[in-house]
């Protein structure tokens, strides 16, 4: 009769079997994206890729495997090739950005929601980081347009709190360009230095947007202060430092762990599904192989005439281009002025979009481009209901 520790030893040569297996999988992966290369076909086959799952599940019954653990191991292998491919596809049309090093500025010192958004990122591209620390938004833009830093990362929206105006409106006066996006999920914990009971802590720090994401939550503790700093590692910092039963930091459980602090409690946000928004900066735009699912940002002013928004959009509409987010923020020193940030589903070197900037150009007061990139936003491929039930 076998031992549990032979027992454990199978299991773990088998999970080195699983990774070898995985790796393999993932060369495959890129073959693909060369075999796309050579005859430009969209990154993803959604009937294919649906049809695949379809038939997984169907195996793993028979194996005795739940449908619901084989969808979610093959929705994240699905998500990792089609990234895989995408930064294959475009490594070699920005070969520039093939250097194994770079440099990255952030919000905050390390453990910041920013500087985990950034790490993965970059970890898809880049073997070695180099991280540059800021106190606000705006220093992540100086230093990359100085040269300090090779790539910003600056959240743009949460699903929560919704939009971060101000990093929109450090975004009106840059000469970056926007080269990429992510979208990165936002766990809030209560952290605290030593061990404590929630009912003793006396004051939270946090960053003002973590306490807006966890406003329902907080609202339930009478009598705590809130101490605003100016990231959620600054807020670790402090904890850390004061060493206290009576003070507690709110941020991400991985973010506390590289200070040392222990979770108190977790899933604080109003919303349960919390995710932020993140884009990242560099001194000179990319181009976007066609094969991948593209964004573009610009932003533009319209003329103070009534429905010359609504004409602007209608381009959008007759040039078949997907609007997916609008954002108006007032031109500073122009009071009753808007400047309105848009987000399309397209390439700029589409004939579309191509032809919609022309047609914007020639009625709005001003327009610019901020940046074309691939889309992140890889959705889980669908399976019928009736084949997880």
């Amino acid at each position: 009769m076998a031992t549990l520790d032979d027992i454990r030893q199978d299991i773990t040569q088998l999970d080195q079997e699983l990774l070898a297996l995985l790796a393999k999988r993932k060369t495959l992966s890129i073959a693909v994206a060369r075999a796309k290369q050579a005859n430009p076909r969209p990154i993803r086959d959604h009937q294919r890729e649906q049809d695949l799952l379809v038939a997984l599940i169907q195996k793993g019954r028979a194996l005795g495997l739940d449908a619901q653990y084989v969808t979610r191991l093959y929705h994240t292998i699905i998500e990792d090739s089609v990234l895989s491919q995408q930064a294959y596809l475009q490594g070699l049309l920005n070969p520039e950005q093939q250097e194994p090093m770079t440099s990255v500025a952030y919000l905050g010192p390390r453990g910041s929601y920013s500087s985990l958004a950034a790490r993965k990122y970059l970890a898809r591209y880049k073997d070695q980081v180099v991280e540059v620390n800021c106190q606000n938004f705006r220093e992540v833009l100086d230093s990359v347009e100085s040269g300090r830093a090779a790539f910003g990362v600056l959240p743009i929206e949460n699903t929560s709190s919704g939009s971060i105006n101000e990093v929109y409106d450090v975004m009106q006066h840059t000469s970056l360009s926007i080269v990429g996006e992510l979208t990165y999920p936002i766990e809030h914990c209560v952290l605290t230095a030593v061990p404590t009971d929630l009912s003793r802590i006396k004051t939270f720090y946090a960053h003002p947007q973590v306490f807006q994401q966890c406003s329902h939550y907080l609202s339930k503790l009478e009598g705590a202060r809130h101490e605003i700093c100016d990231s959620s590692s600054s807020a670790m910092m402090k904890v850390k430092e004061l060493g206290s039963p009576e003070a507690a930091a709110i941020g991400s459980a991985d973010g506390g762990e590289l200070y040392g602090l222990t979770v108190l409690a977790e899933q604080l946000a109003n919303q349960k599904e919390n995710y932020s928004r993140f884009i990242v900066v560099a001194r000179k735009p990319i181009d976007v192989a066609p094969q991948i699912p593209a964004k573009t940002t610009l932003i533009m002013s319209t003329s103070q005439k009534p429905g010359s928004l609504v004409e602007a959009l209608l381009v959008l509409r007759n040039n078949s281009i997907n609007m997916t987010k609008l954002e108006s923020r007032p031109v500073q020193g122009n009071p009753w002025e808007e400047m309105f940030y848009l987000d399309v589903s397209a390439n700029l070197q589409s004939a579309e979009m191509q032809a919609a900037l022309v047609e914007l150009t020639q009625i709005t007061r001003y327009i610019k481009v901020l940046g074309c990139y691939p889309s992140e936003d890889v959705k889980p491929t669908a399976v019928p209901p009736v084949i997880l039930g």
